[in-house]
């Protein structure tokens, strides 16, 4: 009985804590309209409060994913604006998503970029 009343409390609890589904649609909304800094400045209070939540992570990975890429492969920034920010994000994306296939080949081109130039890796 005591199992069954501690289970149906730590259900309760995760559903209290769960992501809001408003809240991923409208993080997801400003990263459609390229306002990355205000979805993850909406979903990482959220993840903080909830840092188990798999949509929260996923949605905060998500979200630097796409602002990596919006300088990544911004043809208007020179390599020298676009790399340091894309490698910036690209490793943010690991912290809520650490087996990112995407985010791991793109970290690992642009430190390639900054080898070949015999340049020091940005940290």
């Amino acid at each position: 009985m005591l199992r069954h009343i501690a289970f149906v409390f730590c259900f309760a609890f995760s559903l209290l804590f769960a992501a809001d589904p408003k809240l991923l649609k409208e993080a997801q909304a400003k990263v459609d309209a390229k306002k990355f800094d205000e979805a993850i400045s909406l979903l990482d209070p959220a993840y903080k409060a909830n840092p188990k939540d798999a949509a929260l992570a996923k949605a905060l990975a998500g979200a630097h994913l796409k602002y990596g890429d919006s300088y990544m492969y911004n043809e208007q920034l020179p390599p020298r604006q676009k790399y340091r920010p894309a490698l910036a994000q690209y490793r943010e994306v690991l912290k809520y998503d650490k087996d990112n296939k995407d985010a791991q080949t793109k970290i690992q081109t642009i430190e390639n970029v900054y080898k070949s130039m015999g340049m020091p890796i940005p940290k």
